[in-house]
């Protein structure tokens, strides 16, 4: 994963995309086709996530996430510009970046169940503050 600012990102942000030849992010080069990639991790995002209980506060989150930003994307088309400004996390190619971290992180978790009850029960004293000895 890459690792990126947003400061950074702000001084080629006010530029339109169209005229952008590069991201002016050392490591993330303009991804050749950023909306079919965005698009793409967002709805494996939420098959992946599909597959958790209902109750999982992870899957709740990321689906609530995804969910918005498809819809965002999917309802401005190719207009990338608008597409930035509207999520407002970055340039398309971050969102891409973001998006298939994401995705990596859902099938982590569905292989992880972090769902599930514990295998060890904590100790009875764990979450007691301040610590005693």
């Amino acid at each position: 994963s890459r690792v990126t600012c947003n400061m950074a990102s702000g001084v080629v942000q006010g530029i339109k995309y169209a005229a952008r030849k590069t991201t002016g992010l050392t490591g993330l080069a303009r991804h050749p086709e950023p909306l079919t990639a965005l698009v793409a991790a967002y709805r494996d995002t939420l098959n992946v996530v599909a597959g958790m209980p209902q109750t999982a506060a992870y899957r709740k989150n990321v689906e609530a996430l995804t969910s918005d930003r498809l819809s965002t994307v999917e309802k401005l088309g190719n207009d990338i510009d608008a597409i930035e400004e509207t999520i407002g996390q970055g340039q398309i190619e971050e969102l891409v970046v973001q998006a298939e971290d994401e995705l990596s992180l859902a099938n982590k978790m569905l292989e992880w169940k972090p769902w599930e009850p514990l295998e060890e029960h904590p100790a009875a004293d764990q979450w007691k503050f301040p610590l005693t000895q």
